[in-house]
């Protein structure tokens, strides 16, 4: 038997996506967002500011918005399929 797959497939509420992200975060994505990006989902590590992920409208290209509100094309892992 093989362990059930705990991503979950559907899109989050999107209010849970936001909360708990710094204020030049929120900003930066409601940028973004006017530009065809997307909040996908948001990696929370612990002791750490949360790290979003926005994917462009055609789902290629990924970038992550750090905790001062910068983005970053390299940040560093890699995005499961």
């Amino acid at each position: 038997m093989h362990p059930t797959d705990r991503r979950k497939p559907d899109h989050p509420d999107a209010a849970a996506l936001r909360a708990g992200l710094t204020p030049a975060q929120a900003r930066a994505i409601a940028t973004l967002e006017q530009f065809g990006w997307t909040l996908r989902f948001v990696r929370r590590p612990l002791f750490r500011d949360p790290v979003p992920v926005l994917f462009e409208k055609a789902g290629s290209r990924w970038i992550v918005v750090d905790g001062d509100g910068g983005l970053d094309e390299n940040p560093g892992f890699e995005i499961r399929d």
